[in-house]
């Protein structure tokens, strides 16, 4: 009888910090695509933290081709230049089918460009949804490459941001994209 114990498995999931004109942010990816994308905490502890509690067990590890190309496209949008994100691919494993669509229609909207919470649920065929929009796009695991701060509430108020800093992360990033500049109700 064989009494060792089993070797090890390498993890599936695999994360990276990476710094941007924001902060220290995190990836994380799989062989099936990037299972998340954290924006900064205050530091680049607590971002590895943030990492270590939404992936346990993921190993730190040096970015693949693929997902170098995705981090030099984070870093390119928070600091305001052209990126091309949309050709990355997720691994949606455990994202609800509802959520997906909410991402799909997010992430479509051009930078400088914003909808509402009920404009992306009337976009789903569902405009009764608003609600439901807002609580996929506060889990959503993929923020900035889906651009959840580009939704904002009814009258074009910012609405929430789960993201570390809250409304003051989310209109920053709607600033630096030039969205709705001088629009009455969002910088009120």
């Amino acid at each position: 009888m064989n009494t060792a114990p089993p070797a090890p498995t390498s993890p599936t999931v695999f994360i990276a910090l990476f710094d941007t004109a924001m902060g220290h942010c995190g990836i994380a990816w799989s062989n099936a695509g990037i299972c998340g994308v954290q924006l900064p905490e205050p530091d680049a502890g607590q971002t590895r933290q943030r990492m270590c509690q939404r992936f346990p067990g993921a190993a730190e590890a040096t970015p693949s081709p693929v997902v170098q190309t995705a981090i030099a496209g984070i870093a390119a949008m928070l600091c305001g230049e052209a990126h091309a994100l949309d050709a990355l691919v997720f691994d949606m494993r455990g994202v609800p089918a509802f959520h997906q669509r909410v991402y799909e229609i997010a992430r479509a909207i051009p930078a400088g460009q914003t909808l509402t919470y009920g404009e992306v649920a009337a976009r789903l065929g569902e405009p009764g949804a608003a609600r439901a929009v807002g609580q996929a796009l506060g889990r959503n695991p993929f923020a900035p490459v889906v651009p959840c701060h580009r939704v904002l509430a009814a009258g074009d108020k910012p609405g929430g941001f789960s993201a570390s800093g809250g409304i003051r992360t989310k209109l920053r990033l709607l600033i630096m994209e030039g969205a709705m500049r001088g629009t009455p109700g969002l910088f009120d």
